[in-house]
């Protein structure tokens, strides 16, 4: 054939490896995709010994996470899951609500945090400050919601009203009432704050965000997220969906930390993916599974507190699993050989690419 058609065969053959190139990328893509499970994760970075983001892009897609909360909106963890399907909710923090007020400030976060990513990268949703009624800064609570008014302002400015939404996490501690479930009620000092939130976020169509630790009540109790539904309704809203911001169980503590093991953890986790799984909902919502963010991804050597604190990962930051719930993943070696960190993700472009030099004629490079 190379001698009937001359010249020709070389481009033809090329073009052929250029598609079967990309049909292997497709594929592999497909596979990373193929059965993302319905968990989302908390992807926490106050440490100094996790792996960089390209490489926790590898461990996550292996895994089929599909959902991503940041605590920050860092541009190399967005840029290292560019195109791969990955839904991420970017944060912004306490220190920074107060400036967000201003709408200038804010259209000026979403320009330089956002915009640039969308549509490769798959934000969904900007939280704006993290469990502000827990302290007792009034100026803050106060700055909370015309922040998010400001943040959701810009987005509709710059066209992206409807592709990303915008919401606050919330910890547990708003909740005055809790049992029984169904006479769930805010804390009477919330309440009055509450009450506007929860009509900012049934006009934007954004959902409510409380992170649950059943550990420090040492219980795990799904009832929780009834009580705040139950709540919401008493305030007149029954548009609003529940999401938990952050879960989790540690894998270790200090010696007065009674159960923070790695078989409690794993059989906390176990069964919460097993409720997610079986897409359970709540009494008051039945047929609507909730949405769920484990925290967090990694043990987080740096964070203050507690042994707890800095133990609340699925994963080691080699990649191996803390305990095992099924949640195995690849995380790719790094190549120290030319005395700098340089990831190699895979053996398969490279084994490609050298097939791929013989097949079209040409010698392949050691």
């Amino acid at each position: 054939m190379a001698e009937r058609f001359g010249t020709l065969w070389l481009p033809f053959r090329f073009v052929l490896v250029v598609v079967l190139l990309v049909l292997m990328t497709v594929a592999d893509r497909a596979v990373l995709r193929a059965e993302a499970t319905p968990i989302g994760i908390n992807y926490g970075q106050i440490a100094d010994n996790i792996p960089s983001p390209a490489r926790v892009s590898w461990l996550l897609r292996s895994t089929q996470v599909s959902k991503v909360k940041l605590y920050d909106a860092d541009p190399s963890v967005l840029s290292a899951f560019l195109d791969t399907g990955v839904e991420f909710v970017v944060g912004i923090g306490n220190e920074n609500v107060s400036a967000m007020v201003d709408p200038a400030a804010a259209r000026a976060w979403v320009q330089r945090h956002v915009q640039p990513y969308l549509p490769g990268t798959r934000i969904t949703c900007i939280t704006v400050g993290n469990e502000v009624f827990k302290g007792n800064d009034t100026a803050l609570k106060a700055s909370l919601l015309p922040a998010m008014q400001s943040v959701y302002g810009a987005l509709a400015a710059l066209g992206l009203q409807g592709r990303v939404n915008v919401t606050t996490a919330h910890s547990l501690d708003i909740m005055g009432t809790s049992f029984p479930p169904s006479a769930g009620a805010f804390r009477a000092d919330v309440a009055p704050y509450m009450q506007p939130i929860l009509g900012f976020l049934s006009t934007a169509g954004s959902p409510f965000l409380i992170n649950c630790y059943p550990y420090f009540a040492y219980k795990a109790d799904p009832g929780n997220v009834y009580a705040v539904y139950a709540a919401i309704q008493a305030l007149g809203h029954a548009d609003i969906d529940v999401k938990i911001s952050e879960t989790g169980w540690p894998s270790r503590g200090d010696p007065d930390e009674a159960g923070a093991t790695p078989e409690y953890a794993g059989t906390y986790i176990g069964n919460l993916l097993r409720r997610i799984e079986m897409k359970q909902g709540t009494p008051l919502r039945p047929s609507a599974p909730i949405d769920v963010y484990v925290f967090a991804l990694f043990n987080e050597n740096l964070k203050p507190g507690p042994a707890s604190e800095r133990n609340y990962g699925l994963f080691y930051p080699d990649g191996t699993p803390v305990y095992n719930v099924g949640l195995q993943g690849y995380l790719p070696p790094m190549d120290y050989s030319r005395g700098t960190r340089k990831m190699r993700p895979d053996k398969k472009p490279r084994i490609a690419f050298v097939l791929c030099r013989r097949f079209i004629g040409l010698p392949s490079s050691s």
